[in-house]
């Protein structure tokens, strides 16, 4: 497939991105992350199951992401944030994760899978969320959201090491965070 034809074409990206998100909310289902019980296992720090199909994923992504970006297929877009926005995103996240047990994508997961309680529960509590959101915006982004902005920092930046050693480092933490997971049993 030609990837920079791909890049002009509105209607593949959009099949593109259907299709991946298809993908991305079967692996969640079989992985078992769109289970209440196994999310709320996770909150319990008593099943560990979230953070080695998470930790799987964001490995992967990073190399897969790294290497396409050393072949001139994807660009990097950092954005800048602030902490008002950071705690506030925190905040209605960790509320509706830690009233319900699933994050938006888990929500939809489990809406799919059949979870009546992700669909009543998380739906519903998702757009009603998203409307209030909506509607306070405009104080929320002249009082609070703007507050403490601060210049986005890469890892290897932090680090003060080249991007390759960073995805190297980066994974090698993985690993041993995922095998050190497994061998104590969780």
């Amino acid at each position: 497939m030609n990837l920079t034809i791909l890049r002009k074409n509105e209607r593949a990206q959009v099949v593109l991105g259907l299709l991946i998100g298809i993908a991305f909310g079967f692996l969640l289902q079989k992985g078992q992350v769109t289970s209440y019980d196994v999310i709320m296992g996770q909150l319990l720090l008593i099943d560990f199951t979230v953070v080695k199909v998470m930790g799987s994923a964001i490995l992967t992504g990073m190399i897969g992401f790294y290497l396409l970006r050393n072949r001139g297929l994807v660009q990097r877009h950092v954005r800048t944030g602030s902490w008002g926005s950071n705690v506030i995103g925190g905040l209605i996240f960790g509320l509706g994760f830690g009233l319900l047990g699933y994050c938006p994508g888990t929500v939809a997961g489990a809406v799919g899978q059949g979870s009546l309680d992700a669909l009543f529960g998380g739906v519903i509590g998702l757009l009603i969320g998203a409307g209030i959101f909506a509607r306070v915006y405009p104080v929320l982004s002249k009082k609070i959201l703007n507050r403490g902005a601060f210049k986005s920092t890469l890892i290897p930046d932090l680090l003060h090491v080249q991007e390759q050693t960073a995805v190297v480092l980066m994974a090698i933490g993985i690993v041993v965070v995922l095998g050190g997971l497994e061998i104590l049993g969780f």
